[in-house]
């Protein structure tokens, strides 16, 4: 055979060869499959070349390449496809389509059929009918139906935005979880937090690291574990809650509120603060109204107001706190002279409600410093700094005691300014000789400076006791005085007040032998030392110091018995060693 001959044969048998490789695939192509996953198999494309390169099998795919494994299918304009891996590197417009649910695009792919994992790069872009999620690198794994980045992710549905660092998606039970520096925007608020998880079916987050929901009037919500139904607008706090707005915090270990209708509630160490004047109330249970400024706190509730180096401290059953709006421009000042009213003051007005007030019933106890009481219910007007007392209520200051059917305290730069007792007023207080001076009327008004006790003026059937006292010792008898009105002024240093009677008084001085005992009291005479609030019962365990831990004993070691130590020596004198040197006595 000659030589052209032979080479005609050779290209002939080549023909069948070059062909196969020219036409577009089809299914009967198929790759490798080692015993594992379903083989990657070539719908179709323009063209392919085959063959090895460096011992691999490899095909060549250009230009409309189109692979299915299962219910999974995969586009792109170019592709390597390893037969023997049974993956496939994909190229410009990469598709993947998941049980026609969810797709995912991007510049780049690499799609291992045996371990069904792709990823996705360069503008990154993944859709199911209810969000689409973009970010430059991006994992699935399809057996597990989880997608993941590490690289920054932006999702976006119909009612929110969520941006994250790192983010899982499971595109079965549609929940994201979401870390590092994550902010979710929805259509009232904003979200900040570490660590997070989203239900794009219910449109519920979870949230389980410190969290920040912020609205567009900059109220917060704050917790650390919890809740927050972007639909509902409830949200289930559930560590550390709280919420707080430029002038009032409510926080407790658990906290539910609904935007909707602008209600909380806190349990478990409640504690509720008023940024504006230094106001903080603990209790067990709290119930917030945001629309109308309103706090009640249950529980053993206590409530503490620092001003200067005075801190008062009020307790009882309930405490209700109004957060109120500017208050109207006070009244024309009366007239000189003392108008009192005949009567305990009114409930409070619509009016009066938009100032700040606290009411705390029933069961109401007062400690300060300085001042000590309790009565049914008190209302403490916290812009005019006035607190009412109501149904029998009994204060202590210093050695006084006073009682009446109602009470005003008038507070002054944090100190005392007056106190005014209306009706069946009664003022007492306890001597070193353990008598008991005393003052009562029909209302009386109690000034004082610097916290100390100056004036004390009764209107009204005035009667005053007052025993008069040598030193601290001995008792020279007692003055006793009956008139319409009176006034008592106190110097410090002395004993016995300066008494003005505004009318005729009938006054008489009893000398010791002659009192008796019916004379030592004035009619309503009633001693109630032993109610007088200490500042453990009325701090409770709200603001009580948290008791020290009790030091075990160090338990003696058994000692080994030793030899008894020996006498010492009584130290004997030296006598210096012949040297030959002369030595120094």
């Amino acid at each position: 055979m000659s030589f052209p001959k032979s080479v005609f044969l050779f290209f002939l048998l080549l023909v069948p060869l070059f062909s196969w490789a020219q036409r577009p695939a089809t299914p009967a192509a198929r790759p490798a499959n080692n015993g594992k996953n379903p083989p990657v198999e070539l719908l179709g494309t323009d063209q392919f070349v085959g063959g090895e390169f460096n011992g691999v099998k490899i095909r060549k795919l250009l230009g409309n390449v189109r692979f299915k494994q299962g219910t999974t299918l995969l586009f792109c304009d170019s592709a390597y496809q390893y037969m023997e891996r049974n993956t496939v590197d994909a190229f410009s417009n990469v598709r993947i389509v998941q049980n026609d649910t969810v797709t995912i695009t991007g510049e780049k792919g690499f799609y291992d059929g045996n371990a069904r994992t792709a990823r996705m790069t360069g503008n990154v872009v993944m859709r199911d009918p209810r969000m689409t999620l973009t970010t430059s690198l991006l994992d699935y794994d399809l057996t597990r139906n989880l997608a993941y980045y590490s690289t920054g992710g932006h999702l976006q549905d119909p009612e929110n935005t969520l941006d994250s660092q790192f983010g899982y998606y499971n595109t079965e039970s549609k929940v994201f979880s979401f870390r590092r520096n994550v902010h979710v925007v929805t259509k009232s608020n904003e979200i900040r937090s570490d660590t997070l998880q989203y239900n794009t079916l219910s449109k519920v987050v979870y949230f389980f690291g410190p969290t920040r929901i912020i609205d567009k009037l900059n109220r917060t919500l704050y917790a650390e574990n919890g809740t927050y139904n972007t639909l509902t607008k409830v949200a289930d706090f559930q560590k550390n809650a709280k919420i707080e707005t430029p002038d009032y915090l409510l926080g407790g270990d658990k906290l539910v509120y609904d935007e909707n209708t602008s209600y909380g509630i806190a349990t478990g160490h409640v504690s509720m603060t008023s940024k504006k004047d230094n106001l903080v109330i603990r209790g067990d249970v709290g119930r917030y109204w945001r629309a109308l400024g309103k706090a009640k706190v249950y529980g053993s509730p206590v409530m503490r107001n620092i001003s200067g180096k005075d801190t008062l401290y009020v307790a009882g059953d309930t405490l209700i706190s109004v957060e109120g709006k500017p208050a109207p421009p006070p009244p024309p000042k009366p007239k000189p002279g003392i108008r009192f009213q005949t009567t305990a003051p009114l409930p409070p007005t619509q009016k009066q409600l938009n100032a700040s007030v606290l009411y705390v019933y029933p069961r109401a106890k007062i400690y300060r410093s300085d001042l000590q009481g309790a009565c049914d219910s008190l209302t403490y007007d916290r812009q005019d700094s006035v607190i009412y007392l109501n149904k029998n209520p009994i204060l202590w200051q210093e050695q006084n005691q006073l009682t009446s059917d109602s009470m005003e305290i008038r507070l002054r730069n944090g100190k005392i300014d007056q106190m005014r007792l209306y009706a069946n007023a009664f003022s007492i207080a306890e001597d070193t000789l353990l008598n008991y001076n005393q003052v009562k009327g029909r209302n009386m008004v109690a000034y004082f400076a610097d916290s100390k006790l100056k004036k004390i003026t009764v209107l009204g059937n005035a009667e005053s006791l007052y025993f008069a006292l040598d030193g601290d010792t001995a008792l020279t008898g007692m003055n006793k005085a009956v008139g319409a009105s009176m006034a008592l002024r106190f110097t410090e240093g002395k004993k016995a007040p300066k008494v003005t009677y505004y009318t005729n008084p009938d006054a008489s001085f009893i000398p010791p032998h002659e009192l008796k005992d019916e004379d030592r009291k004035l009619k309503g005479f009633q001693w109630r030392a032993t109610e007088r609030p200490t500042r453990q019962q009325v701090l409770g365990r709200q603001f009580g110091r948290p008791a020290k831990p009790k030091v075990k004993p160090k338990t003696k070691s058994k000692k080994t018995k030793t030899a008894p130590k020996a006498r010492p020596v009584a130290p004997s004198r030296k006598v210096p060693v012949a040297t030959g040197k002369p030595t120094s006595r």
